[in-house]
């Protein structure tokens, strides 16, 4: 796995440094403008969450190809507090932020791959992907 882009997420200016790092791999791979939106979005939440909750974590990104697929692969990754309840934070309209509560659900919803791991005071782990169509 080639983890060497990664943005480290140690302040709230690191959350556009990741997005754009996104979004400019998410274009060399091939993604159309709206997929393009699509993916610095989820990054937006994903660096916001780490930021807000953990305090500092990275997000990587990793070109993926098999024969029929091409796409973009993004691990955040935190060592922050982890996520006590994954049930209630998957569900629509949930916030501890204040936010909308569009969060993690948002981010499932624009991906085509999604899976958390989360380990109480160890940290947070979430593997999202999408494939250009």
């Amino acid at each position: 796995m080639d983890f060497q882009s990664c943005v480290h997420i140690r302040q709230e200016w690191d959350i556009v440094g990741a997005r754009q790092l996104g979004r400019d791999k998410a274009k060399e791979i091939g993604f159309g403008t709206v997929d393009q939106a699509r993916i610095a979005t989820a990054i937006s939440e994903l660096a916001r969450n780490i930021y807000l909750y953990a305090g500092n974590g990275k997000i990587c990104f990793e070109i993926i190809e098999d024969l029929e697929h091409k796409g973009l692969k993004i691990i955040a990754k935190d060592d922050g507090p982890g996520i006590r309840d994954l049930s209630q934070v998957m569900e629509d309209g949930y916030s501890t932020s204040g936010g909308l509560g569009a969060g993690l659900p948002g981010v499932k919803r624009l991906m085509d791959y999604f899976d958390i791991v989360s380990e109480h005071g160890k940290g947070t782990e979430i593997r999202t992907a999408k494939w250009v169509r």
